[in-house]
């Protein structure tokens, strides 16, 4: 299935644009094309959602829970988003809320058991739909693709760095 033309972020761009914004726009549609994949095989075979499952992500790889504030920060969004997801999957029984000794305030949350196992089969199924978004390109071009991203996130890590101490 051939995307619409008209939707792909790449039409904006002209041949008397940057190439780095033409880079820029291809990137994006790119990273659009596959996220709109993920959402749909997320919405169709787990009947959940790229958020959802992006918090169960982050709760997976700290066993012992995650305060709603980190939570928060980790998926950077807002308090409620999280406290509107976190209550959904409570409901479902895929998390659970628990008290933080000395703060009445704060909540610790964590995956159930149930919750650790649907998310192992969302993940697994996840891999797989990333694996074959990239399943057209040799092993030396991933390798390339991969040290030239890297390159331009090490690059945009020191213009971000560089900001903020002038902000200081």
């Amino acid at each position: 299935m051939n995307a619409d033309p008209t939707l792909d972020l790449e039409a904006r761009a002209h041949t008397e644009h940057a190439q780095e914004l033409r880079l820029w726009l291809r990137l994006l549609t790119c990273s659009q094309l596959i996220e709109k994949r993920v959402r749909t095989g997320l919405r169709e075979q787990f009947d959940t959602t790229l958020p959802r499952f992006d918090l169960m992500a982050q709760l997976e790889r700290h066993p012992e829970g995650l305060k709603m504030k980190e939570l928060s920060h980790r998926l950077m969004v807002t308090g409620g988003n999280v406290t509107g997801i976190t209550d959904q999957l409570v409901a479902e029984g895929l998390v659970e809320r628990m008290a933080v000794e000395g703060d009445r305030r704060a909540f610790l949350v964590r995956l159930t058991p149930a919750g650790r196992s649907a998310f192992e089969h969302m993940a697994t199924q996840h891999e797989r739909w990333i694996v074959e978004a990239f399943e057209g390109l040799p092993p030396r071009d991933l390798d390339q693709l991969h040290q030239l991203l890297g390159n331009v996130k090490q690059h945009q890590l020191d213009i971000n760095h560089r900001m903020d101490a002038a902000a200081e």
